[in-house]
């Protein structure tokens, strides 16, 4: 959308037709539907490229109900796009629904009262044994199993049902969203896309499987990524254990897991510390289960932590998968993916003893096989002293309860610069690229680069993306059987891409038929889904039309801004690099910007997860849409802000304020209702000196929208409207009205035209901020919406305006006058007899100029007088009141 396409300014004076009552009430629903059946905010697809500004407006969660902290957020990308399109850009601004994942699986068990098992077979017309809606939560053990496929409908059924109060709640807010682009990370483009970007990663190498030890979650039995760890503190136990050297010598080593002594596999100790250089190289044996391990040094070892030696097992921690890989240890783990210990007794627990301790423990949870073998160290006395409680951090996955385990198992990987990287026979330094690829983008604020960029040097191993769970994409692979009957992992099969989307437990691989499935000699399917960063990363190309409307994508991509919290840098936003990196070889946008977050009272993040969250269709309902939005647009990017209904209600007031002086000085003309847009009317000095003001509020506006920093555009604006209804309208409205004639009707006509070119300028100003008022005085006198109206500029006002100090020094002369009469607790409108006021001697002209507009505003009836002082503004000096007006009765 170009400039000359926006709505022109009138060729003659438009007519103002404001109610005579005015509300903020019911106008969410009045516009909201005109913005709807207008297509107000639908984007334009003819645009040339230069002019489009695109969004990647982040997909929120489908799983139950948005808090406040999404109309926080979701605020600042509006007010970005209002501003925005009023600048003429053709504004892509689509909305995606993130409903694939665990969220949404947790939420499906929780309200229906299932769970799945892929075992089990589809149930025609399967009615679920409970509907939700009594804010209850069903256990576990009372979920009632279903096949995969009945589990994947009611998914889909409930997420349905939840887009929509999203959809209505957005619509509400006034989030100027065009509804025909929107998208689903589980829909067929969106498994398409995410399908497509996966075989094109495996064809380049950058994706790659591998049976390694991972971080694995018991209760959702599924491995977990390392960006979406969370660390916590946890409560355990120190435990002294008592090795015996091969001439019988203890070596004391502390654990807080003791049910992983089976699976220990070596001692390790610092090279440096001369308490245990001259066991290096030899063995000892573990206590109860009598296996000889070997005494190894490697630099990962903290001297100054108990007693400066530990136990490697596999796997009790991301250090002892480090000691395993790089000493090359044996493995010996004996954890399920339940958190149980194997069933059956290692080969490599040879002692009688141990082998019956282990029988004990076999098939225990970890919690019991600790009780187990504690109580058997007690018993041998090769434990010293009791257990002394200790609070240690541990990673959880961030939607877990549970600490996670370390799980060797089978698992798909994408290439992000956490692990060395070959690339056409060459060694690629991926994470340095993707490093440079942070500094590309212009971050905003700028502080949050760092985020980004700690978080990829930090990284240690490559993105996993399979997940053992079943509301996904899948994977799109198969897998030959040999003729023997086992499945061969490197024998991949893939599909074609005119096949895509796929599924292949239904789907069979190119050249295969349906009775090859699960057959020596025939193949079986990958059951693992990608997780949901998998997909979510792709949302610039899920909502730009990769794959499905080229025209459209070139247009689109690479994006303009990503807006998003600072909490998913290091997830969504990092991950979208690396996926528009390696896809493309580009970023996918110029631009992030980045919300802060929302406290409660007690500056604790608001979040589902600590309970403390509040609802927002309450609120919008109790303050209004455009109060609520006001609240979060006065927080910057990047800076956390309180939870605070005060500032919704001065919110409130200024929409109102708004519609109040709006319709007051579009009215001034009594007889024609005429609105005076043209700047050559204003003659007067004061009247100049206000649009002087208003011309240095609209640059500074704009420099700081351009800037993305809309909360400073927002301040300057509110604070020279404040101004402006306080001093100048109080000041010129009796001039403007002219009801005695007292004026020559060149300066009424002066105040009237000044006060509707502020007006005219102030709505838009304020426009992407209170997007109902705004449009509702818009409609008083203009054609269209104020949302495609032309941004404001300094050219509106004719010949660069001057003298904006006149206007400084009016102000403080008439709040000297009314504070005579506020302090005597008497009427506005008793009369002053005399008054004689303290002015620096430069502005004594200046108030000559504008008497008449200060005796009439300040009801002055006797002698004002201005006299010369040395004072840096004006002040009363001496002053008599009259009587005040009689009371009506």
């Amino acid at each position: 959308m170009s400039l000359d396409r926006l709505a022109p300014l009138p060729e003659k004076f438009p007519t103002a037709d404001a109610p005579d009552r005015v509300s903020a009430d019911g106008l969410e629903a009045k516009w909201g539907q005109h913005w709807e059946e207008t297509g107000t905010f639908t984007f334009e697809k003819d645009a040339p490229r230069e002019d489009v500004f695109s969004i990647d407006t982040p997909p929120p969660t489908v799983s139950g109900s948005l808090h406040v902290g999404h109309v926080f957020s979701y605020t600042h990308t509006d007010v970005l796009a209002r501003f925005q399109r009023m600048n003429g850009k053709a504004v892509f601004y689509p909305m995606g629904w993130d409903d694939n994942g665990l969220p949404t699986e947790r939420r499906v068990q929780n309200y229906f009262g299932v769970r799945c098992d892929p075992t089990l077979p589809y149930e025609e017309n399967f009615i679920p044994p409970h509907e939700g809606g009594e804010g209850k939560s069903i256990k576990a053990a009372d979920q009632k199993p279903i096949s995969r496929k009945n589990f994947i409908e009611l998914c889909q059924r409930l997420t349905a049902d939840d887009e929509q109060q999203f959809e209505s709640l957005w619509r509400h807010l006034g989030l100027s969203v065009d509804w025909n682009f929107t998208y689903q990370t589980i829909g067929d483009n969106a498994r398409k896309v995410a399908q497509a970007a996966f075989l094109g990663n495996l064809e380049r190498g950058e994706a790659y499987q591998a049976e390694a030890p991972g971080l694995w979650d018991v209760t959702f039995q599924t491995a977990v990524a390392q960006a979406e760890l969370e660390a916590r503190e946890y409560p355990g136990h120190y435990h002294s254990l008592v090795f015996r050297t091969e001439d019988g010598k203890d070596v004391v080593i502390e654990t807080t897991r003791p049910e992983l002594l089976p699976a220990c596999v070596a001692l390790i100790a610092h090279p440096d510390d001369e308490r245990y250089q001259h066991l290096f190289g030899t063995s000892v044996t573990s206590p109860v289960f009598n296996v000889s391990v070997p005494v190894l040094a490697h630099p990962a070892a903290e001297k100054d932590k108990g007693a400066g030696i530990a136990m490697c097992c596999t796997f009790g921690d991301i250090t002892d998968v480090q000691w395993w890989r790089e000493l090359e240890l044996p493995m010996r783990s004996v954890l399920r993916k339940d958190g149980r210990l194997l069933a059956e007794v290692p080969e490599w627990i040879t002692d009688e003893a141990g082998r019956e301790l282990y029988e004990r423990c076999a098939g225990k949870t970890t919690f019991s096989a600790r009780k187990e073998i504690v109580e058997a160290l007690q018993a041998a006395e090769l434990m010293l002293g009791e257990p002394k409680p200790t609070q240690r951090m541990t990673n959880f996955f961030e939607k877990g309860d549970k600490p996670l385990e370390i799980v060797t198992s089978r698992q798909w990987y994408i290439r992000n610069g956490g692990r060395e990287f070959t690339r056409d026979g060459s060694q690629t330094d991926l994470r340095e690229e993707l490093v440079s690829r942070g500094q590309e983008l212009a971050f905003h604020p700028d502080f949050m680069r760092v985020r980004y960029e700690n978080w990829v040097k930090g990284l240690n191993t490559d993105w996993l993306i399979s997940r053992q769970r079943f509301f996904g994409v899948s994977l799109p692979l198969w897998y030959r059987i040999t003729e023997s009957g086992d499945v061969d992992y490197q024998q991949v099969l893939t599909p074609e891409l005119a096949q895509l989307p796929v599924d292949p437990s239904v789907d069979c691989p190119p050249g295969f038929s349906e009775d090859q499935r699960d057959v020596p000699g025939g193949f079986t399917a990958e059951i693992d889904i990608m997780d949901t960063w998998a997909t979510s990363s792709l949302t610039p190309l899920l909502a730009t039309g990769w794959l499905r409307d080229e025209n459209l994508f070139k247009k689109l991509f690479p994006m303009t801004v990503r807006p998003q919290g600072q909490d998913i840098i290091r997830t969504w936003l990092f991950s979208t690099v690396v996926r528009s990196h390696l896809e493309f070889n580009c970023l996918p946008w110029q631009h992030a910007t980045i919300s802060g977050w929302i406290l409660d009272p007690d500056r604790k993040k608001m979040s589902k997860s600590k309970g403390n969250v509040v609802t927002p269709m309450g609120l919008l309902e109790k303050h209004g849409s455009d109060a609520v939005r006001y609240w979060a647009a006065s927080a910057r990017l990047g800076t956390d802000a309180t939870f605070d209904e005060a500032q919704m209600k001065v919110g409130r007031r200024l929409a109102i304020k708004l519609l109040n002086a709006s319709k007051f000085a579009l009215t001034m003309d009594a007889e024609t209702h005429q609105v005076a847009l043209d700047p050559k009317l204003v003659t007067q000095a004061v009247d100049r000196a206000v649009l002087a003001q208003l011309a240095k509020v609209v640059t500074s506006a704009t420099e700081a929208f351009e800037a993305f920093d809309h909360t400073r555009a927002l301040e300057i604006t509110e604070t020279f409207f404040w101004h402006f209804t306080d001093d100048y309208l109080e000041l010129v409205k009796e001039r403007a009205y002219n009801r005695d004639g007292i004026w020559p009707e060149e300066e009424a006509a002066s105040a009237r035209a000044a006060l509707a070119l502020v007006v005219n300028t102030v709505v838009r100003l304020l426009a992407p901020f209170l997007p109902y008022s705004a449009e509702e005085v818009w409609s008083w006198y203009r054609e269209g919406s104020v949302h495609l109206a032309a941004w404001p500029t300094v050219d509106e006002f004719g010949e660069a305006p001057a003298g904006a100090e006149l206007l400084e020094v009016a102000a403080q002369a008439l709040m000297a006058l009314r504070k005579i009469k506020s302090e005597a607790k008497v009427s506005p409108k008793t009369p002053i007899l005399k008054a004689v006021l303290s002015v620096p001697e430069a502005s004594v002209a200046d108030l000559e100029v504008i008497r008449t507009d200060l005796e009439k505003a300040a009801v002055v009836t006797g002698d004002l007088v201005f006299e010369a002082a040395s004072v840096e503004a004006v002040e009363m000096a001496e002053h008599e009141l009259g009587e005040p007006p009689a009371k009506r009765k």
